[in-house]
């Protein structure tokens, strides 16, 4: 028997396409199961799981929503429904893969439903509306796939036929590949270390000195995408400690910077109770190129750092350090299990380092002292004599680290 894969979509409107869809997955050795999460009306073509069993799951009848004429509801009943049946057949085993196809309210259902499924199983978006404005949203920080279809999915030409078989091929091919999520697991111990361009030595020196010790390292990259990635699979059950270099996606997401995770940053590792070293990389500088929202309220001091056409850096106003200061306490106080902070007295980036234009170790302190001013239980926190990307900083995050994990074994085996 092959794999499950599920199928999305809506068969009043891509009924022909969706079985064709369905054969081209089964004649390659897998198994289909089409979800229908049409909101208008009947098809000739059957699936095998109904609008109205979709919808039944919440208490609706499928009645009142195709004869509803507020699309926003029924969007979200259909979204809330086909997440539900999704899990319900993950935990049946009768779901290896899941496939999207239609437009951009199809593709918009499908990323919900697959923001929701576990890290490694397969998922593809087929749609012609990979607008970039929409694929960010649509990617959120879930490792699911877009396939940019040229042409809308209507009739069965051949230029159709050509990209549902190619659809079919890529799901199946990834289902055949994918080890099964149940027993995916990481080597012990694993460390995630958060880092950008502008912490680079420093994250080469944890990451290289890390490992020498016998830790499995896992960098992300914190551009608000990466990171947030990283939460998901903490709180999945992956990873043994972690290194937060840049928690800045917080900060970022309160103020609206390009770099924004979310306001759930940090949470995952907290809620676990894993071991967590962070350092303060970016918590006092922001993106202030001309993709920044409100851009004129970061430049307006004058200090800017130019980095190239389309990115600059400068600080962020004191007022705004301090909300932020409190945010990350407020992070600090929920989580339980062991946390230290590192703070480099010289600077928190490449960036900001004595000499630089953005070097403003008062505010720095201030940003300190209003963490600790939050601060409702004990922390340490380890001042460090240099900026973040001086060996002396990077050393003190290692050693803190290690000191937490207790790590001595050889062995790879979890205490």
């Amino acid at each position: 028997m092959g794999k499950k894969i599920v199928i999305l979509g809506t068969m009043d409107t891509k009924g022909e396409q969706l079985q064709l869809l369905r054969e081209k997955i089964v004649s390659r050795g897998q198994e289909a199961v089409l979800m229908d999460l049409s909101m208008a009306g009947g098809s000739r073509f059957k699936a095998d799981i109904s609008p109205g069993e979709i919808v039944g799951l919440l208490g609706k009848k499928i009645e009142e929503l195709t004869s509803s004429k507020d699309r926003l509801t029924v969007t979200n009943i259909m979204s809330a429904g086909a997440l539900q049946k999704a899990l319900e057949l993950l935990s049946g085993n009768s779901l290896h893969g899941i496939v999207a196809l239609g437009g951009s309210t199809m593709a918009l259902i499908g990323s919900r439903v697959m923001s929701k499924l576990p890290f490694g199983i397969p998922k593809v978006i087929a749609t012609p509306a990979a607008m970039p404005v929409y694929v960010s949203t649509w990617f959120g920080a879930t490792d699911l796939s877009i396939m940019q279809l040229i042409m809308e999915v209507a009739g069965t030409n051949d230029l159709v036929k050509n990209s549902i078989d190619q659809v079919a091929g890529a799901i199946s091919g990834m289902v055949e590949c994918a080890a099964d999520h149940k027993v995916l697991k990481l080597p012990y111990p694993s460390i995630a270390v958060t880092e950008v361009g502008f912490s680079d030595q420093c994250a080469k020196y944890v990451e290289d000195s890390l490992q020498e010790k016998g830790y499995h390292v896992f960098p992300f990259h914190a551009q608000g995408t990466s990171d947030r990635a990283m939460d998901n699979l903490i709180s999945q059950g992956f990873f043994d400690g972690v290194v937060e270099i840049v928690p800045a996606g917080l900060i970022e997401a309160r103020f609206k910077g390009n770099r924004a995770a979310d306001m759930t940053r940090l949470d995952a590792a907290g809620e676990r109770g894993i071991p967590q070293v962070w350092a303060p990389c970016c918590f006092n500088i922001t993106g202030a190129g001309p993709t920044r929202f409100n851009r004129e309220k970061y430049v307006a001091s004058g200090k800017v750092l130019q980095i190239d056409e389309m990115r600059a850096m400068a600080r962020f106003p004191l007022d705004e350090m301090l909300v932020g200061a409190k945010l990350y306490a407020e992070k600090i106080n929920q989580a339980k299990g062991p946390l230290k902070l590192i703070i480099p007295l010289k600077g928190w980036s490449s960036l900001d380092g004595p000499g630089s234009i953005l070097h403003n170790p008062e505010e720095d302190a201030r940003f300190v002292e209003e963490l600790k001013r939050h601060l409702k239980k004990p922390v340490e926190i380890e001042e460090v004599d240099a900026n973040l990307e001086e060996l002396k900083t990077a050393r003190a995050i290692v050693k803190s680290l290690d000191a937490m994990m207790g790590f001595r074994k050889k062995d790879g085996a979890r205490p």
